[in-house]
């Protein structure tokens, strides 16, 4: 990537123990959401705060549990706190959050009423778990579907195998985020997710529009699509992170959570530096 001075300035991060290390601004957009009053049993020893910097520093550099820094806590206890917030929905509730802010902050209304739509098809590894073999782009692993804002933030997401078909994985991802975001009901999508059958099925779910952005014709190579590149490049963003370079979890809950930590990651990055897309 090229920088510009500027940019260099707004996303050096030398002063950190590890640039996966969060500032005091970035701890306290996520602090209140993570750190529990406990009225009963021994105090706790370890700072809430180190934990999420070590799953960060997991998210970004893609090491095993058991390759965890020992300046982090141990493994174990770094684990515990994974599944607890995976189980519980908290990196959900604290994306959900930090995009309604950041939308706000960037003079727009908190809850969005459009959103783009896009999958992408990853390997998985030998620790098992639901997969499938995506055809079209001869893929056997799983399907990453999400839907982002106009402006590329995160608002929802699926993972299943990469057989399902954009147009089937669709309904299950809009139905997820119907209540969180009720205003949402026009989307943007490519020609894998044309045809009445999506429409019939989103009809169960209440009304909604779908605008297929398609490629002009005779065109050949990249071409920059109207709305379609926003979830393209957030792709590209979420995956920065190596722990997304595969999908190495045995479960599709665990998938879910590091995709959304990878996204809390970026939106308190930009919320303390102010950058809005």
């Amino acid at each position: 990537m090229s920088w510009t001075e500027t940019t260099r300035l707004q996303y050096r991060r030398s002063g950190l123990r590890y640039s996966s290390d969060m500032t005091d601004q970035e701890w306290e957009l996520i602090a209140g959401f993570v750190v529990e009053d406990r009225r009963l049993g021994r105090p706790r020893a370890t700072a809430l705060r180190v934990v999420v910097e070590a799953i960060f520093y997991i998210a970004a550099t893609g090491c095993q549990w058991r390759m965890l820094p020992k300046d982090f806590p141990p493994y174990s206890t770094v684990q515990r706190y994974f599944y607890r917030w995976r189980d519980t929905g908290t990196w959900e509730r604290i994306n959900h959050a930090l995009l309604m802010q950041a939308r706000e902050a960037a003079g727009r209304e908190a809850s969005p009423s459009a959103g783009v739509i896009d999958s992408q098809s990853v390997k998985t590894t030998e620790a098992g778990g639901p997969r499938g073999f995506d055809a079209g782009k001869k893929i056997k692993g799983r399907k990453r579907h999400i839907i982002t804002d106009t402006g590329g933030r995160l608002v929802g997401a699926v993972i299943h195998g990469a057989e399902v078909q954009d147009r089937d994985g669709a309904v299950p991802l809009l139905a997820s985020i119907r209540s969180s975001f009720p205003w949402l009901r026009h989307i943007f999508a490519d020609a894998g997710y044309a045809g009445g059958k999506l429409e019939t099925a989103l009809a169960k779910l209440g009304r909604w529009t779908v605008e297929i952005v398609r490629r002009p014709q005779g065109t050949e190579g990249f071409t920059l699509l109207p709305r379609r590149w926003v979830v393209e490049r957030t792709i590209a963003w979420l995956n920065r992170n190596r722990r997304l370079a595969k999908d190495f979890e045995a479960s599709i809950e665990s998938a879910l959570a590091w995709l959304m930590i990878a996204s809390v990651k970026l939106l308190i990055r930009r919320i303390a530096m102010g950058v809005y897309p």
